[in-house]
């Protein structure tokens, strides 16, 4: 039965599974760092009160769960330990990405000196993580941050992608349109421009599944 604690609990439990407190899954789906704190969940005269479905939307968004994984938590299905779905991938800085030997034509890891790293997120055989080097990603990726990206994956208007281009240049922005001519990309950091790359000088293209905070 859905209930006013049980729904909450879920949002903590979600926060855990993904190694974030309440207020940082907060931040991290671009709400207030306070919208998630205890005591928010009643009303000064002491009635409950739900988070909205938007706010519900966006935490799953952010943290790549999908709605049957929170589902399960609500009901208390899948209470499994943060440890239990842990995954090992591959590792690279944005920098090393850079360069060439890392990737096969596709974007799929390949070649040595990836390190691994373990994180609390679903990953597949596919998957590896770039750690976020610099602040041109900010406000929404810091200096350090491990992005985990899933190449091969659909990717639609919205979505969170690291594009490589062939002069070798690697870049996290959000995908705003796609052609057979070019692809538009807006950037996470106001302070970077927008970039419209022709079709020929992109490499690959991999949508981000994942990111720590």
């Amino acid at each position: 039965m859905l209930s006013h604690d049980r729904v909450w609990a879920a949002i903590d439990a979600l926060a855990e599974r993904y190694s974030l407190s309440a207020s940082g899954l907060a931040r991290r789906a671009g709400l207030d760092s306070t919208a998630f704190n205890k005591s928010k969940r009643l009303s000064s005269d002491g009635r409950p009160r739900w988070p909205s479905t938007e706010s519900l939307a966006k935490i799953i968004e952010a943290t790549g769960a999908s709605l049957e994984e929170f589902t399960g938590l609500v009901e208390g299905r899948g209470g499994a330990s943060v440890a239990q779905h842990r995954s090992a991938v591959p590792l690279l800085g944005f920098a090393q990405a850079g360069a060439g030997g890392f990737f096969d034509d596709a974007g799929y890891p390949a070649g040595q000196g990836w390190d691994l790293v373990e994180l609390p997120a679903r990953a597949t055989e596919t998957s590896y993580a770039l750690q976020v080097q610099g602040d041109s990603m900010l406000p929404l990726y810091r200096n350090g941050d491990v992005l985990i990206v899933e190449p091969g994956a659909p990717t639609r208007k919205g979505d969170r992608v690291v594009v490589k281009t062939t002069a070798g240049e690697v870049m996290a922005k959000v995908l705003d349109r796609q052609t057979v001519k070019s692809i538009v990309l807006v950037s996470l950091n106001p302070a970077h421009p927008d970039r419209d790359i022709p079709t020929r000088e992109i490499e690959w293209v991999a949508r981000i599944v994942w990111a720590s905070q």
